[in-house]
């Protein structure tokens, strides 16, 4: 397969976007969609906003019933970060759905290859792995282990990350639209640093670690039973809007919590496997967490999740009946090692990287250009622009958001809204030209929202 080839994923951008109907979406996406919703409830925001029905796609470009073509700049919702049905991964799922679909945890030589090629994929020393079918299960063994391995049972996590939808992965976040409690006892939130909108600042204005550090010893100190088992945390939150960290937070952080025997556990669910340009999002601040979790990435599309345990606490996965009944089956462990092998072989995380110096460039003057850009901030290839009301009082403009998200899907742009927030995570293949045109269709969006807002 050779280094990453760009004119893999090359389309021309004179025919893409492409779109054939008169009004959006097609009637034909109108008609699916009002018989699904007869039966199927519990849509996404991003689906109610713009209810269209696709049916194929291939690299970065997705199709719809209707025959409109669109860029994709949220890669399935961070999941296809190789670009939809890329050939290798495509072929591995084939050969073993007709080989072998399922046979519990039994060894099967597949999972060994994938295991052996994990263990040097990863930064640091991990030692122990568990295979899941969702990321909500792998957070889910990943909070048993980090009880198993300090015999503690508390854990801290922070405002507005999400972990997934089952018991206690709500209990690590704050679910407002649940009724009735959303945490079981021993589960407590903080603060976390967003360097838009500190909490506590120096005497410069710049956001102020130490005072978070400060906060987070005295809140253990009054509010916990001192049996804090892991902090757990994504490294750059996502449905809260691409919320990114300042730079000295995780090494302090770790350094925190080693001196008071609490882990560090990292959910790279979204952030992993590339999507930031590292294999981890972690390794950009210089930081191995004790327990990771991968997954949406992990298999491009495929099912599949891992949990992923630093040696000195690998035993501990023994201890919490770790398997599951899909966890490590045949095809989902040859799409995660045939989608390691790809970013290897392509070259995939210096083209992120390489991305993200584009995409930062290009949204570089957009708070100055446009009154209501307040910040726009980048990672590889995962990027958030938020929007405000006032710069000075960065009130949240929510009506601005779900302008820009509708008018450029209707442009041919398919991407992930967050209220306020407009998420982008193009696929790390795709190709520099196709990138600009995208982040091109964004802007356009937001001039024409700006100019009707006034």
């Amino acid at each position: 397969m050779g280094k990453y080839d760009p004119s893999r994923y090359q389309v021309d951008l004179n025919s893409i976007p492409h779109m054939v109907s008169s009004m959006l979406p097609g009637s034909r996406s109108r008609e699916l969609h009002g018989r699904a919703t007869k039966w199927f409830r519990g849509l996404s925001g991003q689906v109610r906003l713009f209810p269209v029905a696709f049916e194929s796609g291939q690299g970065c470009v997705v199709r719809d019933v209707d025959g409109n073509e669109y860029l994709d700049f949220s890669s399935g919702i961070y999941v296809t970060t190789l670009g939809h049905c890329h050939p290798k991964v495509v072929e591995a799922v084939q050969t073993y759905a007709g080989k072998l679909m399922n046979m519990h945890d039994f060894t099967t030589e597949i999972k060994v290859r994938l295991l052996e090629k994990l263990q040097t994929f990863m930064p640091g020393d991990f030692g122990g792995f568990q295979f899941y079918d969702s990321g909500t299960t792998a957070v889910e063994a990943g909070l048993r282990t980090c009880r198993a391995a300090t015999g503690k049972h508390e854990f801290i996590s922070c405002f507005a990350d999400f972990h997934g939808k089952s018991g206690h992965a709500i209990g690590l976040a704050r679910m407002t639209k649940l009724n009735g409690p959303t945490r079981a006892p021993g589960f407590y939130l903080v603060p976390r640093p967003d360097t838009y909108r500190p909490l506590w600042t120096r005497a410069d204005g710049s956001l102020d670690t130490e005072k978070y550090l400060e906060f987070f010893d005295q809140f253990i100190a009054e509010s916990t039973t001192k049996q804090v088992a892991a902090f757990v945390l994504e490294p750059i939150q996502g449905w809260a809007g691409s919320i990114m960290p300042p730079d000295d937070f995780f090494p302090k952080l770790k350094k925190f919590l080693d001196e008071r025997d609490i882990l560090l556990f990292a959910d790279e669910v979204l952030t992993g496997m590339g999507r930031t340009g590292k294999v981890l999002c972690m390794e950009h601040y210089g930081v191995v967490p004790d327990v990771v979790t991968l997954g949406k990435g992990f298999g491009n599309g495929f099912p599949v999740t891992a949990m992923c345990v630093r040696k000195p606490y690998a035993d501990a996965v023994d201890k919490i009946s770790a398997s599951t009944s899909y966890g490590g089956n045949p095809m989902a462990c040859a799409a995660a090692l045939a989608c390691i092998e790809v970013i290897e072989e392509e070259d995939l995380l210096a083209h992120a990287m390489h991305l993200g110096d584009l995409f930062a460039k290009k949204m570089a003057d957009w708070p100055s250009k446009y009154p209501i850009v307040g910040d726009c901030r980048v990672k590889g290839c995962l990027m958030g622009v938020e929007l405000v009301k006032d710069k000075a009082t960065k009130e949240p403009f929510a009506a601005a958001g779900t302008m820009v998200y509708q008018k450029a899907f209707a442009k041919g742009l398919a991407w992930v809204p967050a209220g306020h927030i407009l998420r982008m995570s193009p696929p790390i293949v795709m190709p520099d030209e196709m990138a600009m045109k995208g982040m091109d269709i964004i802007e356009e969006a937001i001039a024409e929202t700006q100019k009707e807002l006034g």
